[in-house]
Formats: structure tokens, C-alpha cells, sequence
């Protein structure tokens, strides 16, 4: 179904992103890169983190690693992640497959400024094993994102 939801995204957009499905899983960084023949900062991980309001979505490049200080902040608060029973809650994504589109619930979206460097990144698309291939200004437009800089 989150897969679905991903795929309506696009089209309710007259978005024509082609969502692709792999019969090898790549919930991780390093399972995505090694499917899709790529290195792993051009997967682009979708981080879901607790906040006052309910939530809000970090997307950043595979091998970036969250900056507590930068964090704090651009956000005025500590990172907490949301446990995997929350992700699905809020996002309508199972860990492993959780990407910016077609959220369960509306939740701000920001890209990390670490997805710059980057002409095409492979976030995921609502399963464990589905991808699509998108340019960072892409993802920011669909979703109406922000950048924001909190990666070190």
C-alpha cells in the first residue's frame, strides 16, 4: 500500500517519476547502493525525527551522519528519532522504505544541504525494495521542502 501511496504522489503532481521495484531489498544505505550499482552518498536516506509539533523528515545523503549541534540549531531541539512504530504512523512507510512522498500524515520536509554535490540521488519509494531516481531540486519541489544544513 505505502508503495501505492508513493506512485498516487507523483501522479496527483503530473509528476512522471518511474518507481522502480527490485527483487533484492535495499532498506539499508548500503544494500541500496550495492543494488543499484552506486556509491552510497547518492542514496538518499529519508530520517523521520520527533518534534513538539508531531514530526518532520530529514532527507540526506547516504553517508551523512546527523550534526547534534547543527541540529539544534536549525531545529531548536534535540534529534530524536521516532521509534519504527512511529515512522509508520506518521509517514505510512515502513522503516527501510521511507521516503518524503505520500506521507501518511503532512509533516515538513527538509533537504539536508549535503544532496547539493548532486545532479540525480535514489531515495526510497514506500517499500524496503523500491527506488526512484530524482535531482535534489526535484524532491524539493514535489515536496516543498527547505533546505536546511544539520549533516556533518
Amino acid at each position: 500500500m505505502s508503495i501505492q501511496a508513493v506512485r498516487e504522489f507523483f501522479a496527483a503532481r503530473n509528476f512522471a517519476a518511474e518507481v522502480k521495484e527490485l527483487s533484492e531489498g535495499t532498506e539499508t544505505v548500503e544494500r541500496a547502493a550495492q543494488a543499484l550499482g552506486v556509491e552510497p552518498a547518492l542514496i538518499a536516506k529519508t530520517l523521520a525525527f520527533k518534534s513538539p509539533e508531531g514530526g518532520l523528515i530529514v532527507v540526506a545523503r547516504g553517508d551523512a551522519r546527523v550534526d547534534n549541534r547543527k541540529f539544534r540549531e536549525a531545529f531548536g531541539l534535540k534529534p530524536r528519532f521516532m521509534s519504527a512504530e512511529e515512522v509508520v504512523a506518521a509517514t505510512g512507510h515502513p522503516v527501510g522504505g521511507v521516503c518524503p512522498f505520500g506521507l501518511a500524515e503532512p509533516l515538513p520536509v527538509y533537504l539536508d544541504t549535503s544532496l547539493r554535490e548532486f545532479e540525480t540521488v535514489y531515495p526510497a519509494a514506500g517499500s524496503p525494495n523500491s527506488h526512484v531516481a530524482l535531482t535534489p531540486e526535484q524532491i524539493l519541489e514535489l515536496t516543498g521542502a527547505s533546505w536546511v544544513d544539520v549533516c556533518g
